[in-house]
């Protein structure tokens, strides 16, 4: 017993043994491969060029019809007859909408008479007067009730013609809000009327920034519907004033509208063209880690013959589409991180490779490219 169970022993420590060998070498392997430096990161790098920048004061506004009104009725009544489409242009003075006047006419034709027997007595007393059969008085009451019956046709015609609606001016029409045979009481919204060339754009500016405009000055706007296109305007009034609630400053541009691509309504980015600056400084937006402690870049610098990245605080200014406008920390011709920054720390040496797979050669520390 004693022998099969040293046996035993013999076996499991050899087991055992053979089990903490293996271990042993893949431990060894391992640290020799943690041993071994670690290859330099790739990354992409942007150069910092000196450009001319047009400065833009960025805004929302919303656009707005030069004239736009819910045409209605000024007077009662029942509609007669609907001269319009809804959607279509109309030009100024073309008839909309007729209410029925037949009662109204009648009693303009009875007003008429009124007025001819009132002109025929003025006219009878007046070669009376000559003869002096009536008095100046009698001649003065019957002027007077020549007046009041001219006066009350003049009146019953007025209320006629405003039972025919018209366009006040040009424009396109919204959507038909009534129907035929429908009696319409006083200031009953018919149709939707707005002139939609040109337009005006709405917004407004920091009270900082009121020096910097004027009347004239060049607008962009640019709206979701039509993205990829531009549209140019300039500054048509300026509120003399200062919103005391926002402290801002009220600015309506004004914009030519041909291919009616621009709606009342509509919201709009503005930028508020501002005289160019030359030599500024500009990167890509993707190679600037902002913070709210600051922003910075990982500035490439050749070091004891190799590139290595060199985290570098910046302060930033305006931002124009994807560039974005560096104010100091950087000088022109210096290479920085444009891809593969989340991976560096200070001092690391890095491998560059652009979009072509070409490395650029870094600046080296304290120079600038020629």
């Amino acid at each position: 017993m004693f022998r099969r169970f040293l046996l035993v022993l013999l076996i499991l420590a050899a087991v055992i043994g053979a089990l903490a060998f293996v271990k042993f070498r893949q431990i060894q392997g391992q640290i020799a491969m943690f041993s071994q430096p670690m290859p330099a990161p790739v990354v992409a790098v942007a150069l910092v060029r000196e450009t001319s920048w047009e400065p833009t004061l960025d805004a929302v506004g919303s656009v707005q019809a030069v004239q736009g009104v819910e045409v209605s009725n000024q007077v009662a009544g029942q509609v007669q007859e609907i001269r319009f489409d809804s959607g279509a242009r109309v030009r100024q003075g073309d008839i909309l909408v007729r209410l029925d006047d037949d009662v109204d006419q009648a009693d303009l034709e009875g007003l008429k008479a009124a007025e001819r027997l009132a002109a025929l007595k003025l006219g009878r007393n007046s070669s009376l007067l000559k003869g002096k059969v009536v008095s100046q008085g009698d001649v003065d009451d019957t002027t007077a009730q020549m007046d009041q019956a001219r006066a009350l046709v003049k009146a019953k015609q007025a209320t006629i013609d405003k039972k025919v609606i018209r366009a006040p001016f040009d424009g396109q029409l919204g959507i038909r809000k009534v129907d035929l045979g429908q009696f319409l009481k006083e200031g009953t919204t018919i149709v939707l009327l707005q002139a939609l060339d040109p337009l005006y754009v709405d917004y407004a500016l920091p009270e900082r920034e009121f020096g910097r405009i004027q009347v004239g000055q060049p607008v962009r706007v640019r709206v979701a519907a039509h993205p990829d296109e531009a549209f140019q305007g300039s500054i048509a009034a300026i509120t003399p004033g200062v919103d005391k609630g926002t402290r801002s400053v009220q600015v309506r541009a004004r914009f030519a509208n041909p291919k009616l691509e621009l709606r009342p309504g509509m919201f709009a980015r503005v930028e508020t063209l501002l005289p160019t600056q030359n030599r500024v400084l500009t990167l890509p937006r993707e190679a600037i880690t902002f913070n709210t402690y600051g922003d910075s870049v990982f500035l490439v610098e050749t070091r004891d013959g190799k590139p290595k990245a060199q985290r570098r605080q910046i302060e930033t200014g305006q931002v124009r589409g994807d560039e974005v406008a560096v104010t100091s920390g950087l000088k022109a011709g210096d290479l920085v991180v444009s891809a593969g920054q989340v991976k560096l720390t200070n001092d690391q040496e890095v491998q560059i490779k652009d979009a072509a797979g070409t490395a650029p050669a870094p600046t080296a520390a304290g120079t600038q490219p020629q």
